[in-house]
């Protein structure tokens, strides 16, 4: 499934990085970001977040060095990663999560009401 920056063939990574793969869905109060990182260790994931988007970075090493001739099958990407996330609403990025589990990453990041209406009642200045 392509997002709406691949379909406008729009550019986020540099050419050197591998794009990480995500699925993002969003609950009343979050949107959540998914992705396998499988191979990578938790201190080597960068997660940059502001209001609207998310930027994921990382680096798969590879442990052997196998030469090319020597390859039956290279289907695994190794090296850099990147990935950014443009959200469709404003989050809070200080109460935002980040779990890593059996090479899941999971980003929970905390909806801002913006219907949210607060009463608040006027105070004689006497």
């Amino acid at each position: 499934m392509k997002n709406k920056h691949e379909e406008n063939n729009v550019s986020l990574i540099g050419d050197d990085e591998g794009q990480l793969t995500i699925d993002a869905y969003q609950t009343e109060d979050d949107i959540v970001i998914e992705s396998t990182v499988a191979g990578v260790e938790p201190d080597d994931i960068d997660i940059d977040i502001t209001n609207d988007s998310v930027v994921i970075r990382g680096e798969r090493k590879h442990f052997e060095e196998v030469s090319e001739e020597n390859y039956l099958y290279q289907e695994c990407y190794w090296g850099k990663f990147s990935r950014v996330i443009p959200l469709p609403q404003d989050i809070d990025p200080d109460k935002a999560k980040a779990e890593f589990n059996n090479g899941i990453l999971r980003i929970q990041l905390p909806k801002i009401a913006k219907n949210r209406t607060k009463k608040l009642k006027v105070r004689s200045g006497d």
